[in-house]
């Protein structure tokens, strides 16, 4: 029995070993992904199967997503890609955010007397920035793939040829757009039938976008930003009454910036930086909460002290957040301890302070819809990109020839400081309209680590996307599942409004009473978000991964 014992403990040895060395080269166990549609999850972990990498299946997601998903995103959109590169333990943002027309000025929405113009920035050509999404995919695979570009987007060309059956979520979104799809006939004849919101079940295919993802993959980013596409481009939308130019589109580049980055105990956040405002926000809220014992107090009280610093977060965001290649932005002041502290100072644990007290900001919203998806490798490599066209369906105009349906990220810039934008967002001078600029975003891809885990997040949603992922940061670090940190109720504060925004499961009636006593305004909203999340546990060696139930996203594991 002694001998079998000693076996049993030096197996137990090896075992642990094998696990301990595995770790210390970043080798998780098995390959997820999580996105917010079968079809790019799917098409992801296939290009994984096929010798590519995180990277790879970035492309391959993002790519399919820009197909199945044209409510969300596309190559007419940007986004931004967290990323950790494993061989040099590195990690870094590839920016693809659009950037405004060199011919865009500070008040191209205003009318004569200075007052904004409805929809222009939201409907139609003036609406979209240059698009990212093109140059990213060009640049992943250049320099981060292991696989051609061309291969990477073989799934995304046959979706759109071959095409994707309408969902009820599609239906719900071409309704709530449907006005604005059929001012332009190119997105009536691809995204509706009949000239109504399709039936479940209808297939939309889209053999001009094909045409140019195959541009895409044949001559990499020259395919998109050059050539027969560009020309296209640039006709079409001046034909329509926009502003591009050739040199708009010759001088787009992605960029790679450094993440912003902090540590909460054991944990390290690893987020965007500007022009996110996402980075900044999360680290001020989690520095404001550092200093209160949230483990130990009941809910209310807790979720008081959050909304709290939720308030403050976005009552900076608003006065100094913007592109930090155009406006100097105090990343360094907002996001230290002592910053966070003096605001810790002027909240009182018992009554909500009204936004009106806290020093006033002239304020503009921000996109709903946007997708987000979460890649971990078996080498160790992971991805967190949020992806977006803003608004559902974009600028809601397809450019004929091309497939290309039209972001209107331009609605993110502050059309007119105190003016809120789509999502009720406000800005100041930061965020102000120059050209070459990028406009401020709530995209927030993230990564928190520990020695003994690695977490992998973000979420579409707007003006709610850095309070989802809040959530989410808060889950993990207190132990819960993956599938806690996608589903668990949310609540939202953004200075403005003045309002609590709450998911109907989020507070019993007696919980909102309480937070109502505060001085909270209450107000109950459908659920929101579409978090895609992936868990690396170092210390069992095993992954897991969760796509949030209230969107029809798909994640998977293979080992």
């Amino acid at each position: 029995m002694a001998g079998v014992k000693v076996g049993r403990w030096i197996l137990a040895l090896l075992l642990t070993l094998h696990v301990g060395i595995a770790t210390a080269f970043g080798h998780p166990p098995a390959s997820a992904v999580a996105t917010a549609h079968p079809m790019a999850t799917e098409a992801a972990l296939d290009i994984l199967d096929a010798g590519g990498n995180a990277f790879d299946a970035a492309i391959t997601a993002t790519a399919v997503l820009a197909v199945v998903e044209p409510y969300s995103s596309g190559i007419g959109g940007g986004g931004f890609y967290l990323i950790h590169q494993a061989k040099n333990n590195r990690d870094l943002m590839i920016d693809a955010r659009e950037t405004a027309p060199l011919a865009a000025h500070r008040d191209l929405y205003l009318d004569e007397q200075g007052e904004v113009i409805p929809m222009l920035s939201m409907d139609g050509v003036l609406a979209a920035g240059i698009p990212g999404i093109p140059a990213a995919l060009a640049h992943l695979a250049e320099h981060y793939g292991a696989l051609p570009l061309s291969r990477s987007l073989e799934p995304a060309i046959r979706a759109a040829r071959e095409g994707f059956a309408v969902t009820s979520h599609y239906r719900r979104l071409a309704g709530f757009r449907l006005d604005s799809m059929l001012m332009d006939p190119e997105t009536t004849r691809i995204f509706l039938h009949e000239k109504q919101v399709p039936p479940e079940g209808h297939v939309i295919r889209q053999p001009e976008l094909a045409d140019t993802l195959e541009k895409l993959a044949e001559r990499g980013r020259a395919g998109f930003y050059q050539g027969e596409i560009a020309d296209r481009l640039i006709k079409e939308i001046q034909q329509a009454g926009g502003i591009w130019s050739h040199e708009d589109l010759e001088q787009y580049r992605v960029i790679e910036r450094e993440p912003l980055r902090a540590r909460f105990g054991e944990f390290e956040l690893i987020s965007a930086p500007p022009p996110s405002s996402g980075g900044v926000a999360l680290i001020q809220i989690l520095n404001i909460l550092n200093g209160y014992p949230l483990g130990e107090m009941d809910k209310v009280d807790r979720s008081h002290l959050i909304i709290e610093a939720m308030r403050r977060a976005y009552r900076d965001r608003a006065q100094y957040l913007g592109d930090s290649d155009f406006v100097e932005v105090p990343i360094k002041r907002l996001t230290s301890r002592d910053y966070a502290a003096g605001l810790r100072a002027s909240i009182h644990p018992e009554k909500a302070t009204p936004s009106a007290a806290l020093a006033p900001v002239p304020t503009e919203p921000e996109g709903v819809h946007t997708t987000h998806f979460s890649i971990l490798d078996r080498d160790g490599n992971y991805v967190a990109a949020t992806l977006s066209i803003n608004y559902p369906f974009g600028a809601a105009m397809t450019v004929p020839g091309t497939g290309v349906l039209l972001n209107n990220e331009m609605d993110d810039f502050s059309i007119k400081p105190g003016h809120p934008n789509a999502y009720g967002l406000v800005g100041a001078e930061a965020n102000a309209i120059a050209p070459g600029k990028r406009p401020l975003s709530s995209m927030s891809p993230s990564f928190l680590r520990s020695d003994d885990q690695v977490a992998i997040l973000g979420t579409p949603g707007g003006s709610r996307i850095i309070t989802m992922v809040l959530h989410g940061l808060l889950a993990a670090m207190e132990g819960e599942p993956v599938t806690q940190w996608v589903s668990g109720p949310r609540f939202h504060h953004q200075y403005l409004p003045d309002t609590l925004f709450v998911e109907p499961d989020a507070f019993d009636e007696a919980e909102l009473a309480r937070l109502s006593e505060k001085g909270h305004h209450v107000e109950q909203v459908s659920p929101y978000g579409n978090m895609q999340a992936v868990h690396w546990n170092k210390h069992r060696n095993q992954v897991s991964a969760a796509s949030d139930p209230r969107g029809e996203g798909l994640a998977l594991v293979r080992e």
